[in-house]
């Protein structure tokens, strides 16, 4: 796809294209807390472009994530997404919230250390996102007897450097655990944002040179499977 089709998938927020899949059509076993269709966020309120729960793929990354789980699941863990595919609208609804310094209601749980007027200077929040095409995902390991989440060192989103994967500080079994998620991807052909545990990419990408924008919904993932 050329930069001016990317353009203009952005701008006018296309359907979901071909080659997007659902994740609970590869494999339902994978767990799904989709955080941005909920109030359960650093913003504090569903996000726009979040029209359901569910996470939806490019093909190719929801096939290596199921041979990940399988993987996994012969250890006793399995995986839980936290966040896959992600609107252009919602990356620019954060990048407007980290704007307003007025508005410090999550600050506690998801940033105590970070002045927000830095989050984007150091980072931690950007004006494009490797989640708007399609590989990228955020992830953490569960243990199968219960369905809990282990514990990984920081919450998901802690805008912090402790939430950086080799962050010396980090140690014991939350060290043993991002290591052992770290490697399951990366056998499956995932490679790791160094400053987030959770997030990881599939290579090659699908759409590496797209911005997506249409809406997260479980129909759009779904019509996009029958393609």
């Amino acid at each position: 796809m050329s930069a001016v089709v990317a353009l203009l998938w952005v701008l006018l927020g296309g359907s979901a294209p071909a080659g997007f899949v659902a994740l609970a059509e590869v494999d339902p076993t994978i767990g799904q807390d989709v955080r941005y269709a909920s109030a359960r966020n650093f913003t504090g309120r569903p996000v726009v472009g979040y029209d359901e729960p569910v996470c939806l793929l490019a093909l190719p990354a929801a096939e290596a994530l199921r041979r990940a789980q399988r993987d996994l699941a012969r250890r006793g863990y399995g995986l839980l997404v936290y966040d896959c595919y992600r609107p252009q609208r919602a990356v620019d609804a954060f990048v407007r919230w980290a704007g307003d310094a007025g508005d410090q209601a999550t600050k506690a749980e998801f940033y105590p250390r970070v002045d927000k007027g830095r989050l984007i200077p150091e980072g931690y929040i950007a004006p494009k996102s490797g989640h708007s095409r399609g590989s990228t995902l955020d992830v953490t390991l569960v243990a199968l007897r219960d369905g809990r989440a282990l514990d990984m060192g920081t919450t998901f989103d802690f805008f912090d450097p402790l939430s950086h994967t080799a962050d010396p500080r980090v140690v014991g079994p939350a060290r043993a655990h991002r290591e052992l998620l770290g490697r399951a991807l990366a056998a499956r052909g995932f490679v790791n944002l160094p400053e987030e545990w959770w997030h990881f990419t599939y290579a090659p990408e699908a759409f590496p040179d797209t911005y997506f924008d249409f809406p997260v919904s479980a129909a759009r993932g779904a019509a996009s499977v029958r393609h």
